[in-house]
């Protein structure tokens, strides 16, 4: 498995530059958006120039004309994404009605369980939520539409990554950098294998506190076509909830998922 030392220009830039259609320009300064991250919020010049492997020249333009966009800040010599970068995100959110349509389906597990449930879809390494509905008793819920969680680390990313081809499973494991967040985080692939193994037994996959101490979480896969089309979970406050109790939440979320799974048919 990679690590962050390992990230070459290979792993970065797209592919496809040599195809006459290919905008060479536009592919490398999505990849500089891309470069920026959790680990990574703020940049030098000579850091992003690194990360994406591309000379400083190249990179100083790409920097100051996504700057002048508006999608990159600047800070004396570091750079930053600035908030109009989310517009790409809800554009391809708005442009998905199905999900508007699931928030009601969601927000009634919300309310049945008085916990919180969510929605994601599988992107690259990490999950996406695309609908939430918090409980009532959490005042800031810092799960908003569009935040990315890496897969391994959670309940609906083992869901959707059980259901990956054997091949996409094991390029996940060669692409991805597996952090040990928590105390109980399946850090690796082994491990990660026999808890995918067992979720796809089960037909549901739990996280016990691997994303964040003191929280807890079941999940099912909402069908679409041949395998899950999406994820669907409750998270609970490990303090009230044994890791037992998660199977208590599993007949409301299936029929959650069969009820949006028939939206997305239906769509």
């Amino acid at each position: 498995m990679k690590t962050t030392d390992d990230v070459s220009r290979s792993d970065l830039l797209p592919d496809g530059e040599e195809d006459p259609d290919f905008v060479r320009a536009l592919a490398r300064g999505l990849t500089v958006l891309e470069a920026f991250d959790a680990d990574r919020p703020s940049m030098t010049l000579s850091e992003v120039a690194a990360r994406v492997g591309l000379t400083r020249g190249s990179t100083r333009r790409l920097l100051l004309t996504l700057a002048q966009l508006g999608y990159v800040g600047v800070d004396g010599s570091s750079f930053s994404l600035r908030p109009r970068v989310l517009r790409l995100g809800y554009g391809y959110l708005s442009a998905l009605p199905v999900w508007t349509a699931a928030r009601p389906v969601v927000e009634a597990v919300a309310a049945e369980t008085g916990e919180s449930c969510s929605v994601s879809v599988l992107d690259g390494t990490d999950i996406v939520y695309v609908v939430r509905a918090a409980a009532r008793r959490i005042v800031n819920d810092y799960l908003a539409i569009g935040t990315r969680l890496p897969a391994y680390a959670t309940s609906m990313g083992k869901v959707l990554l059980a259901a990956l081809p054997e091949p996409e499973l094991r390029r996940y494991l060669d692409s991805t950098k597996m952090e040990r967040l928590t105390a109980t985080t399946l850090a690796d692939g082994p491990a990660l294998l026999r808890a995918l193994e067992e979720t796809r037994r089960r037909g549901w996959a739990v996280n016990d506190e691997e994303i964040e101490p003191g929280l807890r979480s079941i999940a099912v896969g909402i069908p679409g076509g041949k395998g899950p089309a999406a994820a669907i979970n409750v998270s609970v406050r490990a303090s009230l909830v044994p890791v037992e109790g998660l199977q208590d939440y599993l007949p409301p979320l299936r029929r959650a998922a069969q009820s949006i799974g028939e939206l997305l048919a239906a769509r």
